[in-house]
């Protein structure tokens, strides 16, 4: 399958729209389509769980998993960390108004994963693993 995706880097799009594309599930913030050989993550700083951001031109990622420590190599995030090499092309979407996606277009590792304390959606303090994004779409 292509990695070809027809959205624009700024382009605002639905949940439907992004699951049509890629053929991926529709919830989640890193959701893995296998038909696809894609990722797809979404930043969504409408939620207030997770404590994304940009730094310069980088995101910083916060992993998945929503209580505990996050492990490294669990579900999409050894996709992830693994994506300068298992051949997964990764799409980074953000919300800022729910239900509106906007495309930023593929991103890569910019450095090694590293560990912070955030609170889970339990309210505990845990470690999360945070992945260094940057842009390879030229806008």
């Amino acid at each position: 399958m292509s990695s070809f995706c027809k959205f624009e880097v700024g382009q605002t799009v639905t949940n439907s729209e992004i699951i049509a594309e890629f053929r991926c599930g529709n919830m989640g913030g890193m959701r893995r389509s296998r038909t696809t050989n894609s990722l797809i993550i979404i930043s969504d700083h409408t939620k207030g769980l997770y404590e994304d951001k940009w730094l310069g031109d980088i995101l910083h990622y916060t992993g998945m998993g929503k209580t505990g420590d996050q492990d490294l190599f669990f579900m999409q995030n050894k996709t992830l960390v693994e994506s300068d090499t298992n051949g997964v092309k990764v799409h980074l979407f953000e919300v800022f108004i729910p239900t509106k996606y906007i495309y930023r277009g593929v991103v890569s590792l910019a450095g090694k994963p590293y560990q912070e304390m955030q609170k889970g959606e339990d309210r505990v303090t845990r470690r999360v693993w945070m992945f260094p994004l940057k842009s390879r779409t030229a806008s």
